[in-house]
Order: structure tokens, then C-alpha cells, then sequence
């Protein structure tokens, strides 16, 4: 598999849904509000990605609990919990009085995440095929600026408005 298509497989999706979700909600929030809303259209786009990326951690349990180190005990249930814990925090985006401690414990919850991205990258875990066979740690060269861009974006639509 090269390079390129590990990054369509795993990486490009959460992106297209942000950035997809984001132009939608720019138009959408236009119409109704007649006027534009840069802040919430990001908010809402960032929801609806980690709804997305939520509903991986109900269908490929099995491969995101391989992707979390032995050591750790309950796997499974970590990651239902995880799954369940970015639903809240989507939904907490989108209130106004809970935006900022959501984007604060999302950006918590994104770094707490890199060491497993970083375990499975090494493992070489395809958490779709629930495989040893997926990326290597040339995949880790898109994900960790991902992460920062995901980091970067709520910051600057919960925390700090531009």
C-alpha cells in the first residue's frame, strides 16, 4: 500500500467531513441567519466530524481496541467510552455556554490520543481490518499536522475567537 493511499484510507476522511461540513454550514447558516458565521459554521463542522469519527469507535471496536496498548486493561470498553466522550463533545461545541470547556477538553482528548496513533503506526494496526497490516510511521507524517490542524481549529472557534 503506498503512501498515498494510506493517507486517502484513514486521514482524508475525518478531513473531507470537517472541511465538507464547514462549507455546508457556512451556506446553510447564510441563508437562515442572512448573514455569514465563520465561528459557528467551524463549530458545527467540527460536531459533525466527531460524530463521524465517533460512529468508527461503535463499528471497528475491535480494531481501535488493538490500537491502545497491552498494559492497559478494559480496551473494549475504553473505546466505547471514547466514542461516546467526542458525541458529548460535539454536542458541547455547539452550546454556547459549554463551547470553551468542550473545545479545552477536546483539545485534552486529541493529545491524550496521539500516543495510540503513535502505537499503532509502530504495530503497523489497519483498525478497519482489524490486521498487523496497516500503516507504518510514514502515516504519522499526516496524522500529528492533522491533529494540530484539528487542535488549531478549536482553539480558534470555541477558545479564542479570532
Amino acid at each position: 500500500m503506498s503512501f498515498v493511499s494510506e493517507l486517502k484510507e484513514d486521514n482524508m476522511k475525518p478531513l473531507v467531513v470537517l472541511l465538507s461540513s464547514f462549507v455546508i454550514a457556512i451556506f446553510v447558516i447564510k441563508i437562515i441567519n442572512k448573514g455569514y458565521n465563520f465561528l459557528l459554521a467551524a463549530r458545527i463542522a467540527m460536531s459533525v466530524m466527531l460524530c463521524f469519527t465517533a460512529i468508527g469507535h461503535f463499528a471497528f471496536t475491535k480494531g481501535m481496541s488493538m490500537m491502545i496498548p497491552q498494559f492497559i486493561p478494559f480496551k473494549t470498553y475504553l473505546v466505547y467510552l471514547s466514542g461516546f466522550f467526542e458525541i458529548l463533545l460535539a454536542i458541547g461545541l455547539l452550546i454556547p455556554k459549554l463551547k470553551m470547556i468542550s473545545g479545552w477538553t477536546f483539545i485534552i482528548f486529541l493529545l491524550l490520543m496521539l500516543p495510540a496513533n503513535i502505537y499503532a503506526s509502530i504495530h503497523n494496526i489497519d483498525y478497519q481490518k482489524e490486521t498487523f497490516d496497516g500503516n507504518d510511521l510514514s502515516y504519522l507524517w499526516f496524522r500529528i499536522p492533522l491533529q494540530f490542524l484539528f487542535i488549531s481549529w478549536t482553539y480558534f472557534s470555541s477558545i479564542r475567537f479570532l
